[in-house]
């Protein structure tokens, strides 16, 4: 589809038809979302495909039973492991670098991410470094906490879950970005680790026409779209 005609299309939908998803669909949309942008290229993001019959009917338990789950053909749990990027950053190194670029990435992934996503026994220091430095020029305030880190990582999944549904949506199926769930019960059903978080569960399917639920609302665009 047209990029724009995609955007139109994606929608929220509460309710799927028995139309089951070829795994090509999925694997082509997997793919868009492991290109999409994210902090620093740490790749912190885990997707956890909810292939068995057993564990789905588990994970429609831990999303409430909304219809979005149970009438899904195929759930996508999307969570963030944010002590992956020393995996992530040596991966990176071990790659060909860009030519005239090589000692620029090896010092900012050799000290400035491990500064900003590890040391966290340092939290105040590095808060106190990033504000002191902030007031003689502009200088990135985050991340200096885990809390911190956590914010960065979900913020970069959510880029990739967008990348996901769209390329569902061009394929002619639908999606649903859940947030109502159990994450305490989705981490024990899917052995996801205590530090991580779950950012989102996208169900999967194709839309019946009582799925969507009313014509799509938004505010005033004045509201939102400021120029400066």
């Amino acid at each position: 589809m047209e990029f724009f005609e995609v955007v139109e299309r994606r929608r929220s939908i509460r309710k799927y038809s028995d139309k089951a998803v070829p795994s090509e669909v999925m694997n082509k949309a997997l793919d868009a979302a492991l290109i999409a942008p994210n902090s620093s290229n740490v790749q912190t993001w885990q997707f956890h495909w909810v292939r068995s019959a057993e564990m789905k009917k588990k994970m429609i338990k831990a999303c409430l039973d909304q219809s979005a789950a149970s009438s899904a053909q195929e759930l996508l749990v999307v969570s963030v492991r944010p002590s992956l990027w020393k995996k992530t950053s040596k991966d990176i190194l071990n790659a060909p670098l860009p030519a005239g670029l090589e000692e620029k990435m090896k010092m900012y992934y050799r000290k400035l991410v491990p500064f900003m996503y590890g040391m966290q026994i340092l939290a105040p220091v590095k808060w106190l470094i990033f504000n002191v430095m902030g007031l003689f020029k502009p200088t990135p305030r985050k991340p200096w906490s885990l809390r911190d880190r956590e914010e960065t990582c979900i913020k970069s999944a959510a880029l990739a879950c967008q990348n996901f549904m769209l390329a569902i949506a061009a394929q002619g199926f639908d999606t649903c970005p859940m947030e109502g769930f159990d994450e305490s019960r989705v981490k024990r059903i899917l052995n996801i680790e205590f530090g991580d978080r779950v950012v989102m569960v996208i169900s999967v399917g194709e839309r019946v026409e009582r799925g969507v639920w009313g014509v799509r609302h938004r505010a005033p665009r004045e509201w939102f779209v400021h120029e400066v």
